[in-house]
């Protein structure tokens, strides 16, 4: 089995032009900001893809890129899983944007708000909203504490049900990923 290794973001910006770069963020993050040349493979296509992800792997190296670096860890491991080595960018596209790395955006395309800040505006105004809502029905405290109890258990286990639910709002999907377009472009 492949081993998963891990790039920072000056090592892959160092070799980026050796590398297939395989983003596996939504269609809306990718299209807020992507490394140059990163293909669009959205974490829940990766089964898909293995195939064309082999057949890339074979022709050379593979960098796996989100925008924290866990789920392209977590692809890297299924990708592993299947004898594909893939490097996983350490830190994600933040830390690629924190190190002043050039993205690119599609043409005609409006970036979202980044999602851990959606995340955050959606639980803050649910928080407030209950605690408002709880001066005339006190019950009402119940959907402060649940959204409470989400982000304690998100926190826990690095996940976020919240983000899940918002990832799929429209404004956060511009365009759908064009999977066969991705597939080609990989076995071409």
């Amino acid at each position: 089995m492949a081993r998963p290794t891990a790039l920072t973001a000056d090592q892959a910006r160092a070799r980026l032009h050796e590398l297939t770069v395989i983003d596996v963020r939504t269609p809306g993050e990718y299209a807020a900001g992507h490394l140059p040349g990163a293909h669009n493979l959205p974490l829940d296509h990766l089964g898909q893809a293995l195939p064309a992800l082999k057949t890339a792997a074979d022709r050379g190296a593979l960098l796996v890129v989100c925008a924290s670096g866990t789920r392209s860890a977590t692809a890297c491991q299924r990708l592993s899983e299947h004898g594909i080595s893939a490097a996983t960018l350490t830190g994600g596209t933040t830390a690629w944007t924190q190190l002043g790395h050039d993205t690119h955006r599609p043409a005609g395309t409006r970036a979202p708000w980044a999602m851990d800040r959606q995340v955050r505006l959606a639980a803050g105004t649910l928080v407030l909203t209950g605690l408002l809502a709880a001066r005339r029905r006190p019950r009402a405290r119940l959907l402060s504490a649940g959204i409470a109890g989400g982000l304690v258990f998100s926190a826990l286990t690095n996940t976020c049900g919240l983000a899940k639910i918002l990832a799929k709002l429209p404004h956060n999907r511009p365009r759908a990923t064009d999977l066969e377009a991705t597939l080609a472009a990989l076995t071409g």
